[in-house]
């Protein structure tokens, strides 16, 4: 793992991310979020505003490296058998174009129904 300063002088966790198919995109998707974000599973400890520096490669082997901040928190012992993981809201204009990308790769598919790690 590899730190980067943020705005604050603190230090941002750097993670990295491949997202290969349409269905664990769906299922990442927090669209409910400004800029929106993913749900990104992991076992490592993080808390409500930790902020994240990601690499993110999707579906079609285009990559993001972004800044976020956690807004959510899955843990461990999670009721319904949820994953374990964090929801990483995006930052700036990145962020934005992430955006764009996801809703395009998800097309005019319902992005509200269906499994999520989330809502």
């Amino acid at each position: 793992m590899i730190d980067h300063p943020n705005e604050s002088g603190s230090r941002a966790r750097t993670v990295s991310v491949s997202i290969n198919d349409a269905r664990t995109l769906r299922a990442a998707y927090m669209p409910f979020l400004k800029n929106m974000g993913l749900f990104i599973p992991t076992t490592k400890e993080y808390e409500m505003g930790d902020e994240i520096f990601l690499v993110l490669k999707l579906i079609d082997d285009e990559q993001f490296a972004l800044a976020g901040s956690v807004v959510w928190v899955t843990p461990a012992d999670a009721q319904s058998s949820r994953t374990r993981g964090v929801g990483v809201q995006f930052k700036g204009p990145e962020g934005k174009r992430l955006q764009e990308r996801v809703t395009m790769l998800l097309g005019d598919s319902d992005t509200q129904h269906g499994a999520t790690h989330t809502l």
